[in-house]
């Protein structure tokens, strides 16, 4: 409950006031101020509490202050958290090893965000392509598929069909050439002698949780080994548990060549990304050719590290995929009762809302009065992606107010 009073004004408009007026408005935040979290709930300043469907967009798959990852953060703290990678600290190696092994890959180039994951594989793999491939330089192309979100630098917005995240931000980079997402047909088609890479999100997160149709991953992965193209499997949201095993690639049983991970690999703490591949993908990089000052910072290995550690047992996908079904069979159940439709995937879900209960935005704010925070997405959709140690009660509950919701309840 709210420690305000009713002659009391919220100590949030204020603090959402300031923020608005003093920060550029490259976001359209909820008016919600946080000021503390722990597991699956957050507590703004004014001492209300609501349950968290959104779980910084799978950043924090292991839920808010997780103990294990805090302790490790405030030990690394005192010691080192940065040298930039002119020297070695002593949990690079750890993390990089840990990594590799996690995915079944031979070495780890560390970064910060999801953002520069995807840039170091785009540059990965154009070097391999002319490198080892033999592509003509400066020809290099890349398939990639509509719908597609892969961050918001210049050359990855340049490929993206989003007015939003597109439009007034050209000129573009050339080298990428867009096809229907699910396409495996369209996606072989587009393959020329200068394709070096095919990058696709197995699962589209930013488009609603958008799944591709079964054993279309196993068909990418068929079509890029016969042409000698690298698959290159953006799972920054998808991965690390979100959908009930460690990667979204893994529920087709399909290995690509390059893993590019972000998000909840610095564990809701610290910004950690990576592309993991085996030696002669990523073995094409030299001294000088790529590199982050705080990528693979101390700190953040430490994190990362700890992060291998939880995913390792398997308890977190196992988790994922039992509370999967519950949030599956709860939102099926309101498909004609306010909702269109809804596509899931362990613990997140894309909830396409009737147009007559109103748009995902105003869900979104009927659900923050309910004390549930989830987001929308293209105008009618609702993203929920509770972090994986939410309990099944408080996942009730959330689902609850859902309802509640969408039937007018």
């Amino acid at each position: 409950m709210s420690r305000t009073t009713s002659t009391e004004a919220p100590r949030s408009q204020a603090y959402f006031r300031e923020a608005q007026e003093r920060t550029a408005h490259n976001y359209h935040p909820l008016p919600v101020v946080v000021e503390h979290a722990e597991g699956a709930w957050m507590t703004d300043v004014d001492g209300t509490r609501y349950l968290d469907m959104l779980a910084g967009y799978s950043a924090l798959n292991f839920g808010h202050g997780h103990p294990e990852l805090l302790q490790v953060a405030h030990a690394q703290l005192d010691r080192l958290t940065l040298t930039s990678r002119a020297f070695v600290h002593d949990q690079f190696g750890t993390f990089c090893a840990a990594l590799a092994d996690l995915c079944g890959k031979e070495l780890v180039l560390p970064m910060n965000t999801g953002a520069e994951a995807v840039e170091t594989a785009i540059k990965v793999s154009r070097k391999w392509g002319y490198d080892i491939k033999g592509v003509t330089p400066d020809s290099a192309e890349i398939v990639v598929a509509t719908g597609n979100f892969h961050g918001r630098t210049t050359t990855v917005v340049g490929f993206s069909d989003d007015p939003d995240a597109r439009d007034g931000f050209g000129p573009f980079t050339p080298g990428f050439v867009p096809v229907p997402y699910g396409d495996a047909a369209a996606l072989e088609a587009a393959i020329t002698p200068s394709t070096v890479a095919v990058l696709i999100e197995p699962i589209q997160g930013e488009g609603g949780v958008v799944i591709p149709p079964d054993g279309y991953l196993r068909e990418v992965r068929d079509i890029t080994r016969r042409h000698n193209v690298l698959f290159a499997a953006d799972e920054i949201q998808a991965g690390l548990g979100r959908t009930g095993r460690t990667f979204a690639c893994d529920h087709e049983d399909v290995v690509p060549d390059l893993y590019v991970l972000g998000k909840a690999l610095g564990g809701g703490i610290v910004p950690v990304s990576a592309v993991v591949a085996d030696r002669d993908v990523l073995g094409v990089l030299h001294p000088g050719q790529h590199g982050s000052t705080f990528g693979g910072n101390a700190l953040a290995c430490a994190v990362g590290t700890k992060v291998v550690e939880l995913l390792a047992s398997g308890e977190l996908q196992e988790r994922s995929s039992t509370l999967g079904a519950v949030l599956r069979d709860r939102l099926e159940a309101l498909v004609g009762k306010g909702v269109l439709a809804v596509r899931t995937r362990g613990l997140w879900a894309g909830v396409d809302i009737d147009p007559t209960v109103g748009t995902g935005r105003a869900v979104c704010e009927a659900l923050m009065e309910r004390r549930v925070l989830a987001k929308d997405t293209h105008g009618s959709t609702i993203r929920l992606a509770p972090p994986l140690v939410v309990s099944e009660d408080d996942l009730h509950w959330g689902l609850d107010q859902l309802e509640a919701v969408v039937t007018g309840g």
